[in-house]
Formats: C-alpha cells, structure tokens, sequence
C-alpha cells in the first residue's frame, strides 16, 4: 500500500464518507487521541492504527467484544485488523481508558 492511498482513504475517512471495502483505512494515535475518532467503512476494509506520538505508546483494545488487548505500539509502530461483518466496533487505548473511538462498518 502506498503513501498515496493511505492519504486518500485518511482524508475520506475524515470527510465521513465510507472507506471502500478492500481498501486500507489509517486512525493516528497522537496527544493521547485516536484521530479520526468514528471511523466509517465498508465490510471487508482493514484498518491501520499508527503511533504518530513521539514518546508516549498506546494500544487497541475491543474490550466490548472480549478481544486482547493489541500489544503496546511506540512511537513508529503500527497494528491492524480488518473488519468483515457491518456493526459498531468501540475500541479504546489499554493504558489510557479516556482515549476511545469507533470503528462503523456498514455496506
């Protein structure tokens, strides 16, 4: 995947429009926030949390779903997961609770 795709599917994602199924969808991580905060795609979308701090490591944790926790990212680092079935996916950072987001897929 390319920079250039990834900038696209970041600026549609915080447009509000639905990231297209197949495609790669980025949240950044950085001042203790998920950005974007409510995210829309399409089934079959995967998206890529990147830590954009420059000290300070998170994670991803679908608590609600009774998922692991991701392992901690640093600065740098990145996980994904692709989502195949429609929902509402809350998620929020292990060590930080107050940093939390949402994952809509919807066809």
């Amino acid at each position: 995947m390319n920079r250039r795709t990834l900038m696209i599917a970041a600026l549609l994602a915080l447009a509000g429009l639905p990231v297209a199924a197949g495609e790669t969808a980025k949240v950044s991580m950085d001042r203790n926030l998920f950005t974007p905060q409510h995210l829309k795609i399409k089934p079959g979308t995967t998206v890529q949390w990147v830590n954009d701090e420059k000290r300070t490591s998170h994670s991803v944790f679908f608590e609600a779903e009774g998922l692991a926790e991701s392992d901690r990212l640093f600065p740098g680092e990145t996980w994904s997961r692709s989502f195949d079935k429609p929902g509402k996916y809350p998620y929020r950072c292990g060590p930080h609770p107050e940093m939390t987001g949402i994952i809509d897929v919807a066809p």
